[in-house]
């Protein structure tokens, strides 16, 4: 019964996680508010709230599982993709932990911790499944053959999903993090209001300039008209954007599950917390007789829970590293 310590710090999210066995008994994730006044992440500013963050997160993640830090077996980080000041803290930590317990050290790539996150619980697809991986800065189509074992058949070609959530937040003047409060303005909105373009890009591939571009005129033309336009019609505005990057995800998802002949469909990622896209999926899921698997809310933001799980598998398999491992701002997928 391999107890797992896991570190993620990415990002903007300091989080620590105790697996044991396959179960998470913890998921602590101290979150950072001192960039709502930047409109977006500070990398610098970042770094140094994880330093603050750490200690205090790792001591409640074992007090909240109730293990000592003498059980633990070993211990799992992300190593990247991520900022690499916010990374170095994550993987000083787990090296300077790992060297002092004497344990072996697992490194974990990001966005694979983001699909294996559906294997926390009982709910499991079985393989091969697909998975959309919708976060921040990466939005992927991922053939998943096995728990280490994964393809992208399709990705973004230049601004991710989530990117354009947020320069839509920005372009309406809603305050940062923007993503969540455009989902939130979208529950009372006519997602048919409004119509922008939908791209068409060859294969499993994405590209979102174009739709953000299409929506900066959009509410530039129509300001210019009523300077109230968006206080007057934002619940519509975002209802109709939240459905338009909801469709271009999911008319991919539906044509590579298609022509894969595959029936187990997941979701992951950060923008996977997103209500019309998990609402965009269960039902094309529902029609189309599929198996739907969405993460819960908790394990859909970056968290140390889904590197736990991950570590959990690589522990099994005897895949560690040594004490000169360093993170990787941008880490290969495979």
């Amino acid at each position: 019964m391999p107890v797992i310590l896991a570190i993620e710090s990415s990002c903007d999210e300091t989080s620590a996680s105790v697996c044991v066995d396959g179960e998470i008994l913890s998921n602590v994730i101290a979150n950072q508010t001192i960039h709502e006044a930047y409109g977006g992440v500070v990398p610098e500013l970042a770094s140094r709230v994880h330093q603050q963050n750490i200690v205090p997160a790792v001591q409640q993640a074992l007090l909240n599982a109730k293990v000592n830090k003498n059980d633990i077996d070993a211990v799992a980080f992300t190593r990247g993709p991520g900022l690499l000041g916010s990374l170095l803290v994550g993987v000083s930590f787990a090296k300077a932990f790992a060297l002092a317990k004497n344990l072996p050290l697992i490194d974990i790539n990001h966005m694979q911790a983001h699909i294996l996150a559906h294997f926390i619980g009982d709910h499991k697809p079985t393989f091969p499944f697909l998975c959309l991986t919708v976060s921040g800065g990466h939005t992927q189509i991922v053939l998943v053959k096995d728990h280490f074992d994964m393809e992208i058949i399709g990705q973004t070609l230049d601004d991710a999903a989530g990117e354009a959530m947020d320069k839509t937040s920005k372009i309406l003047g809603l305050p940062y993090p923007g993503g969540p409060l455009i989902d939130k303005h979208a529950r009372s909105g006519n997602p048919d209001a409004y119509k922008f373009p939908e791209p068409q890009i060859p294969g499993y591939n994405f590209s979102f300039s174009g739709v953000k571009t299409a929506i900066l005129y959009f509410i530039r033309d129509n300001v210019a008209k009523n300077p109230n336009f968006i206080q007057e019609n934002l619940a519509d505005i975002c209802a109709s954007v939240e459905k338009r990057i909801a469709t271009i995800l999911l008319n991919k998802l539906k044509r590579a599950a298609e022509e894969y002949g595959i029936k187990d469909i997941a979701l992951a990622g950060g923008v996977s917390a997103n209500t019309g896209l998990r609402e965009g999926l269960t039902n094309l899921c529902a029609d189309k007789g599929w198996n739907c698997f969405i993460p819960k809310f908790e394990y859909c933001t970056d968290n140390a829970a889904m590197i736990a799980i991950a570590g959990h598998y690589k522990y099994l398999k005897g895949e560690f590293v040594g004490q000169e491992v360093a993170p990787l701002a941008r880490m290969p997928f495979g």
